[in-house]
């Protein structure tokens, strides 16, 4: 079962292309922090901004550079069934112990209960290691609804989901209705306390980038039933959070990085950087969590 907290990291540029050393770099900063484990090739990574060749190298970079002990998941959804199988395949022989499956959107009418659960069922099949469902309705306009979810976590190689839509009582759905082994993680930080009291079993979290070892304190605090102190961290993680996700994106994401020593650089073209002001807003933020390099 995967459970506790994992960082879907971004990918490091300079002069516009891939900066491996700068990769390496921030893998090791990370492995020496509690996260659980990492994701490479998500909507963090600016994956759809990456090609083929691009994605493997990141992904494979990833794997030798991070803790052996410690899973990385690769993002592996594209608009078609078979280009999903043929890259969650390659991710798998690059050592990936799991796919981060997005839901398809071009075709978002089209995407119905009966196309969604083929579309998962033929890939999870496939795939020679574990499926993560993920829900990402801000970024493909689809949602995927608890009954589809529910349903698929009967498949035996479809372990598990990431929900970023927010929506707590389609979380709560999914939980009720799937197996017990079916991991549910919050796909953002400003829900992560609410999907760990009803049954969640960690998230993945932009915010964990930069202050992973509060998410995990988070999520140590609610094992614990620690509830209080719990919820009084979820509430202060919040403004850094909304700066890092929806409100300055990736740009935010970057900054932040760059402000706490790690190398957050550029963002890739046609995506913009963030203004100064709003960098000095993300600062004032990590220094009121107490978050320093």
């Amino acid at each position: 079962m995967l459970k506790g907290i994992y960082a879907p990291i971004p990918t490091p540029f300079e002069d516009g292309q891939i900066s491996l050393p700068r990769l390496r770099e921030n893998l090791k900063k990370w492995d020496q922090t509690r996260l659980s484990g990492l994701v490479v090739l998500g909507s963090n990574g600016e994956v759809v901004l990456l090609d083929e060749r691009e994605k493997l190298m990141l992904l494979e970079t990833v794997r030798e550079n991070f803790g052996a002990d410690k899973p990385v998941l690769a993002g592996t959804g594209c608009e078609s069934t078979q280009a999903t199988i043929s890259l969650s395949q390659s991710a798998a022989r690059l050592g990936a112990d799991g796919v981060l499956v997005i839901t398809p959107s071009y075709y978002k009418g089209a995407m119905t209960h009966a196309a969604l659960v083929q579309f998962y069922t033929r890939i999870a099949d496939e795939c020679p290691v574990p499926v993560i469902l993920y829900n990402m309705p801000r970024n493909t306009g689809l949602n995927l609804p608890s009954s589809t979810v529910v349903e698929l976590a009967q498949h035996p190689n479809i372990i598990g989901i990431k929900d970023s839509g927010g929506n707590i009582v389609q979380i709560a759905e999914i939980i009720a209705g799937s197996p017990e082994d079916f991991s549910v993680f919050a796909g953002s930080g400003s829900f992560l306390f609410p999907t760990l009291t009803l049954g969640g079993t960690g998230g993945t979290l932009a915010v964990a980038n930069v202050i992973p070892d509060l998410c995990d304190d988070i999520y140590q605090m609610t094992l614990k039933r620690e509830w209080e102190e719990a919820r009084q961290l979820q509430l202060d993680i919040l403004p850094v959070n909304q700066a890092v996700t929806a409100r300055y994106g990736m740009a935010g994401l970057k900054a932040a990085l760059d402000l706490l020593g790690y190398f957050g650089g550029p963002v890739r073209e046609p995506l913009m950087p963030l203004p100064q002001p709003q960098v000095d807003e993300i600062s004032s933020m990590l220094k009121a969590l107490k978050v320093t390099s």
